[in-house]
């Protein structure tokens, strides 16, 4: 029995695996990820490196690039451009006539790709953004670290799928 459960795990382990589709370009093996520039006024100080760090870790952990600033293949440079807190209004209960409010946390980043090992490659620039959202009677500081790293995941994962995935 206990060599049954041995050799199962290898198999479960791969069965958990999902493969993506990712395609990175032949001869790709490192990217050149900056840290993001910060036009975004009222983010909180250290967003903008909170920005590039994730995008870093997601690029090195799913793509398996070394993440380098010499001669790299690829680049993703970022920069924050907005973070804002917009009230989205009342929204009905059902037939009741009770009405709540829900406010939106919203990051927008601009980010600009290059394969540097293709000069027929134009690349691409875009903007990504996403929201979290949260009661209306509830301040951001109760919720800002986790609708960040929301956010910033989410917004991550479209960066990810529009680079190495051919998503969009």
């Amino acid at each position: 029995m206990r060599y049954l459960v041995l050799l199962l795990l290898p198999i479960l382990g791969i069965s958990c695996y999902s493969f993506r589709g990712i395609s990175i370009p032949e001869g790709v093996q490192s990217a050149y990820v900056p840290n993001f520039k910060n036009n975004a006024l009222t983010a909180p100080p250290t967003l903008f490196l909170d920005a590039t760090e994730t995008l870093r870790d997601k690029v090195r952990d799913e793509a398996r690039l070394v993440i380098t600033d010499e001669n790299p293949d690829i680049q993703l440079i970022g920069t924050l451009v907005d973070f804002r807190v917009t009230a989205e209004g009342a929204s009905p209960a059902g037939d009741v006539a009770a009405f709540s409010k829900q406010n939106h946390l919203t990051i927008v980043v601009a980010v600009e790709y290059k394969n540097l090992r293709d000069p027929s490659d134009e690349g691409w620039k875009s903007n990504f953004s996403d929201f979290y959202p949260f009661d209306g009677n509830v301040a951001l500081a109760a919720v800002q670290d986790e609708a960040i790293t929301t956010i910033l995941e989410n917004i991550n994962e479209k960066i990810f799928n529009r680079a190495f995935a051919g998503e969009w």
